[in-house]
């Protein structure tokens, strides 16, 4: 794996795009520590820790909304905005003819998706400062609160810009690299509470070793299972054009185990998110009510909030696998070439799905979808081990 390393890192592009994104992530870790002025931070301190919805937020933000630093909002409002826009995709063919019409499309589907991110950090940010944060500011006028407001928002939209540039000219996918950074921002902290613990005397040493274990264990296990890679065989007819001859030759279409890796979880999340943004707007009454009703941590809102999570996860699994991996367009490609895939052909033939030809583009698109949905299954059990 070192080898493999300094390989990489011998090469120009791979090692400018290490770089780019350390810088970026340097960017990110200097905005979540300068606070909003005229904000007391002790005051939602305290509300951060006796509130386990605002818990739950501060750990995606990388604890930037317990210190109310710039980034407070952090990147919810841009994977929200996505989230409409991939659904959006479905109901509106106009939008999903822009989607396919290539690189130009994709801008115009960019562009939608920030100006609805701008709509939703407003609506965020005068939802936080005129809601939970009001007590904790300095000053009650309107000019103030605006400021507030509009730092809040703009911040938002840099660090959106921060995770695109990521993702054009860095490793990875810019968002996923934000939220991760921001939750393993908060790991030395909870190493040195635990060893703390541990020294007191309220936790056993064997049991910090065993957590330590599990956890190295599960990041191994997930690791393992999203680089992991099912080879589905296609073999091409030969062709005769001319007085030549093409095709006939063995290949394979390369399908992920975990298609949608962790965008589940996240659009899960952000979702879930949103009905304690509009409590946060509407007073502690509604708060009290969302805690109660759907807490993330404490009973009996937690059994609906996991039961919602779950079923969200796996909704938007099957939808972006769906969207994705997209079986009809597999299946056409295929036949145009002269594809097809020989293995499942038997399979399916002895059980007696169906009789037909197996270069027919509807059956490809039944076998892959097969397939799939055995894979989706596999999404499902990955899903419910990253809640437990």
């Amino acid at each position: 794996m070192l080898s493999q390393i300094k390989q990489a890192w011998k090469l120009k592009d791979v090692r400018r795009k290490i770089l780019y994104t350390l810088m970026m992530i340097v960017v990110f870790r200097i905005g979540a520590t300068i606070p909003v002025p005229g904000v007391n931070t002790n005051i939602i301190k305290g509300m951060v820790d006796s509130n386990g919805l605002l818990s739950l937020y501060n750990m995606f933000t990388g604890g930037a909304f317990s210190q109310f630093t710039l980034f407070a909002l952090g990147i919810g409002p841009a994977i929200t905005a996505s989230i409409i826009i991939q659904l959006l995709t479905i109901g509106f063919e106009s939008l999903e003819e822009l989607q396919k019409s290539g690189e130009e499309g994709k801008k115009k589907i960019n562009k939608y998706t920030k100006y609805i991110a701008l709509v939703l950090a407003f609506i965020q940010a005068i939802a936080i400062t005129l809601g939970i944060v009001k007590g904790a500011l300095i000053s009650k006028s309107a000019f103030f609160i605006i400021t507030v407001i509009l730092t809040l928002v703009s911040a938002s939209m840099l660090l959106m810009w921060i995770g695109d540039k990521i993702t054009e000219k860095g490793l990875g996918n810019g968002s996923s690299i934000i939220i991760f950074i921001g939750i393993v921002s908060g790991i030395p902290k909870d190493i040195i509470s635990t060893v703390s613990l541990v020294k007191s005397g309220k936790v056993q040493i064997w049991a910090a070793v065993v957590l330590a274990v599990v956890i190295l264990l599960t990041i191994a296990a997930v690791t393992y299972i999203q680089e992991a890679t099912r080879n589905i065989p296609v073999q091409y007819a030969k062709r005769v054009v001319g007085r030549k001859m093409y095709g006939g030759q063995s290949s394979h279409i390369p399908m992920k185990v975990n298609q949608s890796g962790v965008i589940p979880v996240i659009f899960a999340s952000s979702l879930l998110a949103f009905p304690q943004t509009i409590a946060m707007f509407m007073g502690a009454d509604a708060q009290k009510f969302v805690q109660t009703y759907l807490s993330p941590m404490q009973a009996p809102g937690v059994w609906r909030y996991r039961t919602l999570e779950i079923l969200l996860i796996v909704f938007f699994s099957y939808f972006y696998t769906t969207v994705s991996f997209n079986t009809e367009d597999i299946a056409n490609n295929m036949k145009n070439n002269g594809g097809f895939i020989p293995l499942a052909s038997n399979i399916i033939s002895k059980l007696g799905i169906i009789n037909t030809n197996i270069k027919n583009p509807d059956t490809i698109d039944i076998i892959i979808r097969i397939i799939g949905y055995i894979d989706i299954l596999i999404i499902l059990d990955l899903s419910l081990s990253s809640l437990s």
